[in-house]
Parts: structure tokens; C-alpha cells; sequence
């Protein structure tokens, strides 16, 4: 079904896309679709060929996947971090056969593009290149009239590839009707909804959420980029309804200053969504405070959808918990020989496959196999499961700790020091102890203008956590090392610690 159709010929006048002061109604955004994908099959992109998506948050950056899913190709979208190799390294790796580029990234593109076997480059600002066909073109020459699909189309993200090379966690498309079950946990399904993207358009979750929006209906704000006042005053302006991000953009808007939050009207905020990383409880209350009830979690991943829900009246009543399994999706956490661990007690955390789900990395099957057993499937994930069935994430398995032969994990003990208002963000791992095996250790990065003794940090945390969590040393960082997508790399922190040992545990 053509869900883009379908709502222009509901309501034609009502805003599809708007981007500071530009808007798209249905009608226009139909017709633009429409044009655009019909240069784009002029040009020989079919059902199943893959497109690199390469631009910031704009109009352009949705009316391109559009075009592409009306094709039935498969949308790539680009991490805009990467490094010359990196983008190389995806270009190569996608198979991608066109590359959509705004004026930002065209640098990056003029020093790949002759390594690449890219065929079509599309430029989507106002530069013109001699190898690339600008947009406005296409978008000229088209008609308006809804094209042919030409198969099943889905999308491909690479993640951050954080342990080696980036993935192409590849997802077919699905029916739209699969996921609607998981909107409505999420409050996601009004159709009336203004929806804010505030996160990058290349992460699945912004992006995926942006999509759901646009397939019932709702109208799409883009933020270019993030700001936090700027999140305010356009929630304001557009009575913003629903909206997904990441925790860190969260605590930037609870952090602001109290004479600025109360500038802005937020009360037509009915669903905040946030995942991705861990939510320090302190940013959950204040966000509570701020927003009202209106603050949903969800434990999910690229490769395997959103799994769990934890609804507003839960976020306090079950702190640390990322909710009840999602509708339509079955849980189980298992110990590592494959049996169910007992209440309470962390495993991994798998999900029966279901509608939903990615199809495979790309061109990596071994990469594959390995998130599966047998119709379970695991991203490597500890959780426990206490007895209503919420959820609480301990950690990355390989991030565990094992101090004289009991499981630490970090998670917790870094929600605790996050508590501290000296604190801008912290890390705990692992390192070499010759009577434990392993002590606790804090790397701690401190908020501008604060400052805090590590004796102070460790009192602090064991208020908060058992002694045996505790951290047994702590140590400052002007910057914490982060990979392209902007995530923590823990390793390079603590890898240090464990030079010129033959084990790291």
C-alpha cells in the first residue's frame, strides 16, 4: 500500500515535512516523491539496488528515502563522522550504486568518489559538481504521477563498529501493519501527531521513528541539528507531540538553566521517547518533572527492533528497568549453556525472532550467525528479569567484571556516579588486581567549572551502590574517546590497564 498516497488524498493541505521555515503538505510531498522517483528510474535505480543517503537532517534527506522505498530499493543511510577510509569502507562494502550527497559532505565525496563504483552521485544543495546530477534536476524532469514499485526495497544501517569493521545490518521491508502494535506502547499511533527528529537521521531509531510518523499520518519536524533550546522553542512553535531521543539530549535540555526551560510551553509533548544508552535516573525524574507523564523507554537494537516498553508509570515505581517485553515480541535470558537463568539472576538477553527483526549483516555471514541461536537471537546484551517481568540491562557482556569471582556490571555503578553534579559523564571497567583479578575503576569526566576529588567520587558512589560495586580508583579525563557515531568507546580507556598482559580478564 502506498501509505504516502493514501494520506495526500486524506488531507492534502496539511504539513507532511517542515525544516525551519520551509514545509511540505501531503500534496506536495506526494508529488515531489513521485517526480523524484521517476528521474531516479530514468536513471536506472530498480527494486533491490542500494543508495547511500549522505546529508544532515533535512527535507531532502526524507524526500530521498521516500523516492527510494517507492522504487523499492534499499536506503543506506551515512554516518556524517566517518573518516575518508570509513566512507570508502561503505561505499564499497553496501554495494550502493548511487550516493544522495548535500554541499557539506562534498569534500568527502570528491576524495572517494574515483575508489568507489558508485554510478549516480546526487547532489542535494545548491553546489554542482561536473560528475554529480544536481536534485533540482531530477526533480524538474519527473512526473508527477505515482511510480511502479519495482520490489521489496527496506533499508540498511551500518552500525558504529565499535569491535572492528561496520556492519550493514540489512532489513527487508516489512508490513507497515506489523509494527503497529509497538507504536501504540509507545503512544506513537495518533495520527494528528507533530513528531520533532532531533537525533542524526543515519541512527536506526530517529530515522525509523521519523518513518512510523510519516506512515500514519503525522506531520515531520526536522531539526538540522540539535540544540536544546532549540528543541523547546520548535516543541512550542509546532506543538510538538511526540519525539524521540537519544539520553545525552535529553540531559542537555534538563540541564539548561531553570529560567530558560520555563520560557517554552512543552505541554503538548504526549510521548518522549528515549533509548540508545543507558538514562541515568536523575535525568528520568527531572525529564518527568519537565514533560510530565509522557516519558517512554525502550531496550531495542539496529538489528533487532524495539523489544521492550517501559511506560510512564513504571519509569519510577521500576528504576533502572527498560520495561516489559514490547507487544508481539517474546524474551528470554539464558545462562551460557543455553538454559533459562533463574528469576533475578543476569544472562543474556535473546528475542525470538519475529516481524521485525534485520535479515542479516550484509555480505557478512559469519557476522550473522553469530546473533542467532537457533530461532533466538542476541546483540550480547545482560540483563536480568525480576518477577513482573521488567527488564533491567546490566551491561555489554563484554563488559562485565569479575572481582574475586563475582559478576560486576557497570552499568549500575555508572548511573550512580551520574547522580553527581560534578559529573558530565563516567565509565567503569575492569583492571588487573593480583588478589581479586580485577578491581573496579571510575573514569570520570567533569562537568565545566566543577571539580571533585576522587576520594569524594568514591564516598559518593558507595552511597548508591554495595561496597563490592564500588570503584576502587577513579581517574580524570578532559575528553572521553568516542567512535563516529559518537557512542563511548570504553576499550580505549581501559585498554591501557591490560598492555602487555596475554588476558583481559
Amino acid at each position: 500500500m502506498d501509505l504516502v498516497a493514501a494520506h495526500a488524498a486524506k488531507h492534502p493541505d496539511r504539513p507532511a515535512l517542515i525544516e525551519g521555515d520551509r514545509a511540505l503538505t501531503w500534496e506536495e510531498f506526494f508529488r515531489t516523491r513521485n517526480r523524484l522517483a521517476h528521474s531516479l528510474a530514468a536513471l536506472g535505480i530498480t527494486g533491490g539496488q542500494h543508495a547511500i543517503v549522505y546529508a544532515h537532517n533535512a527535507v531532502e534527506h526524507l524526500v530521498a528515502g521516500a523516492a527510494l522505498r517507492a522504487l523499492g530499493a534499499v536506503g543506506v543511510p551515512m554516518n556524517h563522522r566517518l573518516t575518508a577510509e570509513e566512507v570508502g569502507y561503505i561505499l564499497d562494502n553496501s554495494d550502493a550504486t548511487t550516493v544522495f550527497v548535500d554541499d557539506a559532505f562534498l569534500p568527502m565525496a570528491e576524495r572517494v568518489r574515483d575508489a568507489a563504483r558508485v554510478k549516480h552521485w546526487i547532489t542535494l544543495g545548491a553546489e554542482r559538481r561536473a560528475w554529480a546530477v544536481p536534485l533540482a534536476d531530477l526533480l524538474a524532469r519527473g512526473s508527477d504521477a505515482p511510480p511502479t514499485a519495482g520490489g521489496m526495497g527496506g533499508s540498511m544501517v551500518y552500525t558504529a563498529g565499535t569491535t572492528g569493521k561496520p556492519k550493514g545490518a540489512l532489513r527487508r521491508a516489512i508490513d507497515p501493519t506489523s509494527v503497529l502494535p509497538r507504536l501504540a506502547a509507545l503512544n506513537c499511533l495518533d495520527p494528528a501527531q507533530v513528531h520533532l527528529v532531533a537525533g542524526p537521521l543515519y541512527h536506526s531509531a530517529p530515522g525509523g521513528f521519523a518513518l512510523y510518523a510519516q506512515m500514519v499520518g503525522g506531520t515531520v519536524v526536522v531539526m538540522r541539528k540539535f540544540d536544546s533550546e532549540e528543541a523547546l522553542r520548535l516543541i512550542e512553535r509546532h506543538r510538538c507531540s511526540t519525539t524521540f531521543m537519544a539520553p545525552t539530549l535529553v540531559k542537555r535540555i534538563v540541564d539548561l538553566p531553570a529560567s530558560v526551560r520555563e520560557r517554552y510551553d512543552v505541554s503538548s509533548m504526549r510521548s518522549l521517547i528515549i533509548a540508545a544508552a543507558p538514562c541515568p535516573m536523575r535525568v528520568k525524574e527531572q525529564a518527568l518533572a519537565m514533560f510530565g507523564p509522557v516519558l517512554y523507554e525502550f531496550y531495542g537494537s539496529t538489528e533487532l527492533g524495539v523489544n521492550t516498553v517501559l511506560r510512564p508509570e513504571d519509569v519510577l515505581r521500576k528504576p533502572g528497568s527498560c520495561g516489559r517485553a514490547a507487544p508481539g515480541v517474546e524474551l528470554a535470558i539464558l545462562d551460557d549453556d543455553g538454559r533459562p537463568a533463574t528469576p533475578g539472576t543476569p544472562g543474556e538477553l535473546f528475542v525470538r525472532r519475529y516481524e521485525g527483526v534485520f535479515d542479516e549483516y550484509y555480505r557478512n555471514p559469519a557476522a550473522t550467525a553469530q546473533t542467532a541461536r537457533g530461532e533466538w537471537m542476541s546483540v550480547g546484551d545482560v540483563a536480568w528479569m525480576d518477577p513482573e517481568g521488567f527488564v533491567y540491562i546490566c551491561d555489554r557482556k563484554r563488559d562485565m567484571i569479575i572481582s574475586g569471582g563475582v559478576n560486576i556490571y557497570p552499568a549500575e555503578i555508572e548511573d550512580a556516579l551520574h547522580r553527581h553534579p560534578a559529573v558530565e559523564d563516567a565509565a567503569v571497567f575492569g583492571v588487573p588486581d593480583a588478589e581479586w583479578g580485577e578491581r573496579v575503576h571510575a573514569a570520570i569526566q567533569l562537568r565545566a567549572g566543577h571539580r571533585v576529588t576522587d576520594r569524594e567520587l568514591i564516598e559518593f558512589c558507595r552511597g548508591h551502590v554495595a561496597d563490592y560495586k564500588t570503584p576502587r580508583e577513579v581517574s580524570f579525563h578532559d575528553e572521553f574517546p568516542r567512535d563516529s557515531a559518537g557512542k563511548l568507546v570504553k576499550r580505549l580507556l581501559r585498554e591501557p590497564y591490560w598492555a602487555g598482559r596475554t588476558t583481559r580478564i
